[in-house]
């Protein structure tokens, strides 16, 4: 039994329906997304709780009530991004509650990266994702990347895997440092499965963090102490569909010793902050 102040989270969340932005989220074109939620499943030796379709996440995310979507793909090769950045356009026009966030990947002319960030701001799309354990590059190594980004896009980076070196955090803070015009976001409180390794990034106020795929695995007073630690102002709620379930994130969140103002901005307001989302409400 998951509890908030003394009640279910069930209850909780009956009692007040929370705005929500879910800023992290995997979608493929349903002709190869069975193939691609399998071999992410076997990459983290998990089992998925999505199918990776748009039509799946919607579903999933209107049962916690989420209004809007940052979603996108992973391009492990040069000739993939222009494909994959063409697909995310297409969902979010399919799509207005969804969030495109573009992909690049470090082998490619900066040149290139240049026309392709042009057009992805022409779309309306509002960030980069990149995950260097899949791509295959340290974070430290793609500043070809960053020198075009920087001041125009976040990036969203998977952060940290106890069995790769490429995203540790102590790369991103040199990048954090080095490019403070450029805003990061670390993926995971910043370090999937190495979370005694983000402290180096505390006091880099442009680097900011989401919550998925930690939850269900940090002690709830541990990532509460994070949070309050690094500021809660810069977290953003995300379930990494299609890897767990909604309801069960939402719930796993809610059980998190934080105040009202605290949720509201994790949940929302923080991820509409950056990324300039229009309130409709």
């Amino acid at each position: 039994m998951i509890l908030v102040n003394g009640k279910e989270a069930s209850e909780v969340e009956s009692e007040k329906q929370y705005r929500i932005i879910d800023a992290h989220c995997h979608i493929y074109p349903e002709k190869i997304a069975a193939k691609a939620v399998a071999a992410i499943g076997r990459f983290y030796g998990k089992d998925m709780r999505g199918d990776g379709t748009t039509d799946s996440l919607v579903k999933a995310g209107a049962s916690i009530g989420v209004e809007k979507y940052v979603v996108h793909s992973t391009a492990t090769t040069v000739h993939q991004v222009r494909a994959i950045n063409d697909y995310i356009y297409s969902e979010m026009q399919r799509h207005p509650e969804f969030i495109g966030f573009m992909t690049l990947h470090n082998e490619m002319e900066e040149a290139d990266i240049e026309k392709e960030v042009e057009l992805a701001l022409s779309r309306g799309m509002k960030g980069v994702k990149l995950h260097p354990d899949f791509q295959k590059f340290n974070i430290d190594d793609a500043e070809n990347i960053y020198r075009v980004t920087s001041g125009k896009l976040p990036i969203l980076f998977h952060m940290g895997d106890k069995r790769y070196d490429y995203s540790s955090p102590n790369r991103l803070e040199k990048m954090a440092k080095k490019y403070p015009d450029q805003v990061f976001i670390g993926a995971h409180f910043g370090g999937y499965s190495v979370w005694d390794r983000v402290g180096c990034l505390k006091d880099l106020p442009n680097v900011w963090f989401d919550t998925c795929s930690s939850l269900a695995f940090l002690d709830k007073s541990r990532a509460a102490d994070l949070i309050h630690s690094f500021g809660y102002e810069r977290y953003l709620f995300g379930t990494d569909f299609p890897m767990w379930d909604h309801k069960e994130e939402l719930e796993r969140f809610l059980a998190l010793p934080l105040t009202e103002e605290e949720r509201e901005a994790i949940l929302y307001n923080n991820a509409a902050r950056l990324l300039g989302v229009a309130d409709e409400k």
